[in-house]
């Protein structure tokens, strides 16, 4: 009996290893593909699919919201998922790795950047389509590329720098203000300001214009943490960075030409999914190359040890401060998509409890590491939103699952990892074919 038991636990190990083996020969196209094929589906069939499992609607969210809901129908849920998304992205990545490592190795031939754009129009394609099901999945959708914009920019700090700041909702604020007084005053008749000074039509083609004000704004107020706390070391940027993201809040709040406390709205719509993609991608691209240059590594020496980075030539005050004002500049733009995809922002929205977020999603996702914030950010949104039937437990639940991943992963799930656009877009083949 212990034999057969033996023999069949042995079986199983090797069908799980070839299993795993099969799946990491499949290239990022091959699962970009069997995404695209998967989210088709959910439009042709998803309808009929939910109804024949008893379900009122297409599960919104991968069918997390529908099970916390009513626990009777975890398994048409859980089948819907297993149905729409598992096993087809499973089997058109399967079925099609030996074309899809092809295809990636032909397209290595090219420059990289149309390899990179192939793959991205993939994942635009399957990301529009997923969210075309409905409106939350849109605005979830949104914020949560606006969220790997934030974490990113934070690891700049919290992970490359080593430093550890709590003024990004303040950063936040005011490229939020900045870029909603830009639009607003420019392309809106309202209350506050008065009638438009432009036409609307141009202003698709100056909102990025807002975004950078916006950003560059953020920056000038990083100065005002920068200066005074670069000159010391320890936790003062810690105090000084908390305190100015509620000088930030309580300044904006005593504005009455912003709205003050009732907070300004009337934001243009121009934060579509589109663009909020395309500056997210652009996001990913520049920090990532900011990390992996000259000052990228001078501000890894910094971290390590400061004083012997100071005795290699290295200008420490100079690196910390270029590198703090080019985090403050990005959150500031995430701060301004965010209230133009809201169309409306609030003072009360940058405050503590958006600075217990945003830490959150970097020390999920891994100190360090570009994959890590993304992971941070897409992982940390997608359970929040899951949990929200939950109500109060949810922020039981979620802090708790924050401890565990600190006991166990306490530099966060994916930490010290680069992020290489060429291995990840390389065909993966066996050792004898790579030969």
């Amino acid at each position: 009996m212990e034999v057969i038991t033996r023999n069949s636990s042995i079986s199983m190990s090797l069908l799980r290893s070839k299993a795993l083996e099969s799946l990491s020969r499949i290239p990022l196209i091959g699962w970009l593909f069997g995404a695209l094929i998967a989210v088709a589906l959910e439009h042709i069939l998803g309808i009929s699919l939910a109804l024949a499992l008893g379900m009122p609607k297409i599960p919104v969210l991968f069918g997390f919201v529908i099970m916390l809901k009513k626990l009777v129908l975890i398994p048409s849920a859980m089948l819907y998922m297993l149905l729409i998304y598992i096993l087809p992205i499973g089997a058109v990545a399967r079925l099609s790795a030996p074309l899809a490592n092809r295809l990636a190795a032909k397209l290595l031939r090219f420059p990289l950047w149309f390899s990179v754009a192939i793959h991205l129009g993939l994942l635009y394609a399957a990301l529009h389509m997923w969210s075309g099901i409905s409106d939350y999945r849109i605005l979830m959708l949104k914020l949560t590329l606006i969220a790997i914009i934030l974490t990113l920019s934070l690891n700049v700090i919290n992970g490359y720098m080593g430093e550890f700041s709590c003024s990004h909702p303040g950063f936040m604020a005011l490229g939020a203000y900045t870029a909603s007084v830009f639009t607003v005053v420019l392309f809106v008749d309202d209350r506050l300001f008065g009638p438009a000074l432009l036409p609307p039509i141009l202003g698709l083609f100056i909102f990025p214009i807002a975004l950078i004000v916006g950003g560059m704004v953020a920056s000038l107020g990083a100065l005002a943490v920068a200066i005074p706390s670069f000159r010391t070391r320890g936790d003062y940027l810690a105090i000084v960075s908390l305190a100015f993201m509620f000088i930030v809040k309580s300044a904006i709040e005593n504005l009455e030409i912003v709205g003050g406390p009732r907070g300004l709205s009337s934001q243009p719509d121009w934060a579509n999914l589109p663009t909020v993609f395309l500056w997210t991608i652009a996001c990913i691209w520049i920090i990532n190359n900011f990390v992996n240059s000259t000052l990228g590594k001078a501000l890894n020496a910094v971290r390590d040890n400061e004083m012997a980075a100071d005795a290699m030539t290295v200008n420490t005050r100079r690196t910390k401060i270029v590198a703090f004002l080019f985090a403050a500049f990005w959150a500031g733009v995430a701060g301004g998509l965010f209230a133009h995809v809201l169309r409306y922002v609030n003072p009360g929205t940058f405050g503590i409890q958006k600075l217990a977020e945003v830490l959150a999603m970097v020390y999920f996702g891994g100190l360090n590491s570009v994959y890590g914030s993304i992971v941070g950010a897409v992982g940390f949104n997608l359970m929040s939103e899951a949990l929200r039937p939950l109500q109060i437990f949810k922020w039981i639940l979620i802090p708790f699952l924050l401890i565990l991943v600190m006991i166990f992963r306490p530099t966060g799930l994916i930490a010290f990892r680069e992020f290489n656009v060429k291995n990840l877009l390389k065909p993966k083949l066996k050792p004898e074919e790579e030969v």
